[in-house]
């Protein structure tokens, strides 16, 4: 999938996506500053409370101005209490802090899945609607598992910069800076002896991610391949046991599923990296702490025994923070690795507009098909070439030709599901691309060879080109195209499930399901693609007969292969190497010494050739 979009994009993309949920995160944001300032409280009570547990007098540092106004402030709790009780009233309120504290961060984590699964939400719904709007071509090259696995995986991989990257940076930027501002009344030589040395862990930290968000990408890359071979052969289950393959695709799975491992442990050998060398780094600086605030020569300030073991409390307490804010940027990176996939998607120009600009559409002459040419891509040959033919109101036009003539590609120009690159197509004299899509396809139904059945019910699947008609309306276009006997003994009748693609149903009763569905819309137009195709004897003729009250007074297009099927035509095409080589009736053809008479004659033989029933016309 190409069009990656730079390296440093997806940071300020990802801010509007953002912009809804700013009260949200605001607020969690207040419930966060809100318990760092508690945690500096809890900090702060310590300093009282290990005076009182050492039975000191003098203050924990020399000269520390903080340490006096939280004894102010703590004055009328404590004054006139014995040190029993002074004690017992500092735990408590410290315990009060500590509730408090935990309390906030809770709300505060609360907040924050909302915000960020609301922004996966939003990513995955906003990927699904550009997906059904992006060009056919691209759809059809790409493996679907990939684009699965960019809508399900990486939308999910991307909240790691909302939960456990941007919110849980500044929560614990917060709790560092208000036990730096403790530590800085502690003590500021050794708070500054420990702010100068973080410089050097950032450095290391920084090293590792240039590696990081490389290795992450790879392995989205991986899992997205590894996703579109299990949907692929998920699909081919009953291809690959009629071939004894299941060892073959066992092994070729196990591959993928090796590489994907790799690329896994490649990654985390880069992104576990921060969270040792962190560690590592505050235990040296911890000793370095020891030894520097038990010699005052070294300090050049008297601090007691008490006072260094309250600062380095605060250290210690600061070290988790400092350890989450380190592997941050590990996170980033491999969020940011799966924003880059998510936006490569929406980034591609949609085929489909996303308004319905173009007047109504309307069927009163005909369909005029202008010298029309096509190719997939502009660097390909062309399937089509030269396509000129009208299709007149109520008439029949049918297209024949071997497989790979261009017939299914012709009639998908109908309804713009492909834009002609060569030529022009009218309706009623309107150029399509003038009339709005939805009107345009209002007008047209379809059945192909593969019936497309949801895992929904069986009026649901009926009803779904007109969702608002009623049980009455279905079940009259169910018995029009022979389904209703099938229908009614389906275990919950209308309301059966079918499962995944309608496996609970034949290739017959699935046909017959798509005919009630285009009978439901009274379309003026149809397009018939392979319809009876691949089926047998009992249900071609079950199909055929729903078809031909299908097609009755409508504007019909029929593609097919059995040939029989389109004898009645008012007009064949025939197609070979995306060109129209013939034209005619079925007799005019048959009389004719080209590529139809040899394609009857390869489906009946040269004595067998069907004759039309009557004489032109179109089925009673």
């Amino acid at each position: 999938m190409a069009g990656t979009p730079p390296k440093s994009a997806p940071v300020s993309r990802l801010l509007p996506w953002l912009r809804p949920y700013r009260v949200t995160l605001g607020l969690g944001v207040l419930c966060t500053a809100i318990a760092s300032l508690l945690d500096g409280a809890v900090l702060l009570l310590l300093i009282p409370l290990f005076r009182h547990l050492f039975g000191s007098t003098a203050g924990l540092v020399a000269g520390g101005g903080l340490e006096g106004m939280v004894d102010g402030l703590l004055a009328p709790l404590t004054g006139g209490h014995s040190p029993a009780g002074t004690t017992a009233r500092l735990v408590a309120l410290l315990w009060v802090a500590l509730l408090g504290k935990n309390v906030l961060s809770y709300l505060a984590a609360q907040l924050s899945v909302r915000a960020q699964e609301g922004l996966v939400r939003d990513l995955r719904s906003a990927l699904f609607e550009h997906l059904l709007r992006l060009d056919l071509a691209w759809l059809e090259r790409v493996k679907g598992g990939q684009v699965i696995a960019r809508v399900m995986q990486d939308a999910d991989q991307v909240k790691g910069s909302v939960s456990a990257g941007l919110a849980s940076f500044f929560q614990n930027l917060l709790l560092i800076l208000t036990t730096l501002v403790v530590l800085a009344q502690l003590s500021l030589k050794l708070t500054l002896l420990t702010l100068g040395a973080a410089p050097l862990l950032l450095v290391g930290i920084r090293q590792l991610l240039k590696r990081l968000r490389r290795q992450a990408r790879a392995r989205a890359d991986e899992a997205g391949q590894m996703t579109a071979t299990l949907a692929e052969r998920l699909q081919a289950v009953k291809l690959i046991r009629l071939n004894s393959a299941e060892p073959r695709e066992a092994e070729r799975f196990r591959a993928q599923a090796n590489q994907y491992r790799r690329a896994v442990v490649r990654t985390q050998r880069f992104a576990q990296l921060s969270s040792p060398v962190s560690e590592l780094f505050g235990g040296l600086l911890m000793v370095l702490l020891i030894v520097v605030g038990t010699r005052p020569a070294l300090l050049g300030e008297a601090m007691t025994p008490e006072g260094l073991v309250v600062f380095l409390v605060a250290a210690l307490r600061m070290m988790a923070p400092l350890k989450a804010i380190t592997q941050f940027p590990a996170l980033m990176a491999q969020a940011l690795a799966s924003a880059d996939r998510v936006f490569e998607i929406l980034d591609r120009p949609a085929a489909e507009p996303r308004g319905d600009d173009g007047r109504p559409a309307g069927l009163e002459r005909g369909i005029e098909f202008e010298r029309v040419s096509f190719a997939y891509a502009p660097e390909l040959p062309h399937v089509l070439e030269d396509i000129t033919f009208t299709l007149a109101k109520g008439t029949t036009v049918a297209l024949v030709g071997p497989s790979g003539s261009g017939k299914t590609t012709l009639a998908e120009l109908l309804p713009r599901l492909r834009e002609p690159v060569a030529g022009r197509i009218l309706l009623d004299g309107a150029p399509l691309p003038s009339l709005a899509r939805s009107s345009l396809r209002g007008l047209i139904g379809f059945v192909g060879q593969e019936t497309v059945v949801f895992n929904d019910t069986v009026l649901a699947n009926i009803a779904y080109g007109r969702p608002d008609a009623t049980r009455e309306q279905v079940e009259a276009a169910a018995r029009a195209a022979n389904a209703e006997e099938f229908i009614r003994r389906l275990p919950q009748g209308y309301d059966t499930v079918l499962g995944e693609r309608g496996t609970r149903l034949s290739g017959g009763q699935r046909q017959r399901l798509a005919i009630a569905r285009a009978l439901l819309r009274d379309p003026p137009l149809l397009i018939l693609d392979e319809a009876t195709s691949a089926l047998d004897t009992e249900s071609e003729r079950l199909v055929q007969e729903a078809l031909l009250r299908l097609m009755r007074d409508r504007t019909t297009l029929v593609i097919a292969h059995r040939l029989a099927t389109v004898r009645h035509a008012d007009l064949i095409l025939v197609l070979d190497h995306g060109r129209i080589v013939e034209r005619g009736t079925h007799a005019e053809l048959l009389a004719r010494d080209g590529l139809y008479r040899r394609l009857s004659a390869s489906q009946f033989g040269p004595e067998l050739a069907p004759e039309p029933l009557g004489s032109g016309g179109r089925p009673a």
